[in-house]
């Protein structure tokens, strides 16, 4: 082919390609008066119409002509809106599903959303609200449809601890836990809530020689003051109002093992006196008891306060802080570790997907921007508070922007333009192929040409030339390889689609003949017939 065709070729492919990607409504009403309505409202936009009078013509439609958007009645002769519902979310390519209907109740909305609707609509219809759900249900269906092939970037089971990350700072407190694991040194963990203290304790104990002996895990700050010495050393029968009898303390339940004593500095002086004896001695006395008991057990302490400032004003004992601060490991905030968020969020994922509670596998590289920008004060533990519940209200198996907390978004920052590199070395996203719809607007067309400008501004602008139709494209380009080429238009018209397709979907044959709308083993010949094997 000559070498001035090129640019021809690819204008007409290129506006094959667009024309292809024309969004498809099916419209599943036994009303023909709500169908001729809907089709009006959509006549001025670049969609292609489909309808259906039933539930079963409407499945049957679906399953032909696959397309992005569909509005179906709730009540219908014959199959019911919530049964073609149930039927189209079974499918593969699953159009975002749009109920419809005159009875408004609490108990439609819920079945609607239980099914997996994208929304539901109340007749009589407000156009500009049918305009704006329609567009933005394009956009989940287009967010859902582009997503990657699923490669996971961690195996949960390499994480049994449940400890997930990769940084600096995390692979400095993973070489400590190994250093003291198997010795008894007292152990004090540090860091802001949220960020694993627990995780950590239980880590160094499952590694350490006592990890077949029992771990008690106690948090002093849940524990009235009143309380927490029987808590922790027991009580005789008749020690205080309600002690009707004998009862065994956390340090005498755990000998031989080891006690985990959470949030240490909420505790009160004279405890604080009865922990350091313990510790000095491994003995204590029960609350109301004169008899005094060994134990032998292993310490680790957590605190999300400042211990030594504490000290310095005189809230917590000298002497304890520093037989609690032998050896110390500080966890890094989540803020200090942002490189560790797609693990932790894929992480949160599978043990969704293991538990059967989501079927949600990727975040789209949006969504995960977003989750890299925000500084997270809850930590690791409001990550997956947020991950639990964006995969909950996701409607298709990649947790999207929209499906954030509003909170999240807002409080993350400006949002960069997006690209595949947002998430570098990730390659379990999906990908979101536009922004977030403004909803107060009415949108314009999906293809993303913007709404005309007013009159002030035109006349400030030249206006571009017309674009170029698929007729004048095919025109140009047919006289041109007609002039220049030495082979069959056809052959290399055909041999340019398919390599263009192939590349495209990143040499996945089963995609690039779906796209070319052939089946596979007619691509598999094309591939040998004209030598496209080591080019794509």
């Amino acid at each position: 082919m000559g070498r001035g065709s090129g640019n021809d070729l690819n204008l007409a492919i290129e506006l094959m390609t667009t024309s292809s990607k024309c969004p498809t409504i099916l419209i599943v009403d036994d009303d023909e008066e709500i169908r001729y309505s809907l089709q009006r409202v959509f006549s001025s936009r670049n969609y292609r119409i489909l309808t259906a009078s039933s539930g079963e013509e409407g499945l049957a439609c679906v399953r032909r002509e696959s397309p992005d958007v569909v509005f179906l009645d709730i009540r219908m002769g014959g199959m019911s809106g919530l049964e073609t519902l149930q039927h189209l979310r079974s499918l593969d390519d699953k159009p975002m599903i749009i109920l419809m209907t005159a009875y408004g109740t609490t108990q439609t909305a819920i079945e609607a959303m239980k099914f997996g609707a994208f929304d539901y609509l109340m007749k009589p219809f407000d156009m500009k609200k049918v305009i704006r759900l329609t567009e933005g249900a394009l956009k989940a269906h287009n967010d859902l449809r582009n997503v990657r092939d699923y490669r996971p970037i961690i195996n949960s089971d390499d994480y049994q601890e449940g400890i997930v990350g990769r940084s600096e700072a995390m692979q400095g407190v993973f070489k400590v836990i190994g250093q003291v694991a198997s010795s008894d040194v007292t152990i004090l963990i540090t860091g802001d809530s949220g960020t694993g203290k627990e995780l950590v304790s239980r880590c160094i104990f499952q590694h350490s020689q006592r990890h077949d002996k029992p771990f008690v895990a106690v948090n002093c700050a849940a524990l009235p003051e009143n309380l927490i010495e029987s808590e922790l050393f027991g009580h005789e029968k008749g020690a205080f109002t309600g002690a009707t009898g004998q009862r065994a303390g956390k340090f005498e339940v755990c000998d031989g093992g080891t006690i985990f004593l959470d949030e240490i500095g909420d505790m009160s002086p004279p405890t604080q006196t009865k922990i350091l004896r313990v510790i000095q001695e491994g003995e204590f006395q029960r609350v109301g008891g004169t008899k005094t008991i060994r134990t032998d057990v292993r310490l680790i302490a957590a605190t999300n306060r400042d211990l030594e400032n504490m000290v310095r004003e005189k809230t917590f004992r000298e002497d304890l802080y520093y037989r609690l601060n032998v050896v110390r490991i500080r966890l890094p905030s989540l803020r200090e570790r942002r490189e560790d968020i797609p693990e932790l969020v894929e992480y949160c994922l599978q043990k969704l997907e293991k538990g059967r509670k989501s079927r949600v596998k990727k975040v789209s590289p949006e969504a995960m921007a977003v989750l890299m920008r925000y500084d997270w004060p809850g930590n690791v533990r409001e990550l997956e508070n947020v991950i639990y519940r964006s995969a909950v209200l996701a409607q298709g198996d990649a947790i999207l922007v929209k499906d954030l907390p509003e909170e999240i978004r807002r409080r993350s920052g400006p949002e960069p333009a997006a690209t595949d590199e947002s998430i570098p070395g990730d390659p379990s996203v999906a990908t979101e192929s536009q922004p977030v719809p403004d909803p107060d607007p009415v949108p314009g067309p999906v293809s993303g040409v913007p709404a005309s400008t007013d009159a002030a501004s035109a006349t400030e602008e030249v206006a571009p030339p017309a674009p170029p139709t698929m007729e004048n494209a095919f025109d140009r380009l047919y006289e041109r390889m007609r002039a220049e080429s030495h082979e069959s238009i056809l052959d290399t018209l055909e041999r340019e689609m398919i390599l263009r397709a192939l590349r495209e979907t990143g040499g996945n044959q089963v995609k690039a003949s779906g796209v070319l709308g052939i089946t596979r083993a007619t691509l598999r010949k094309r591939i040998e017939q004209f030598s496209l094997r080591d080019r794509f």
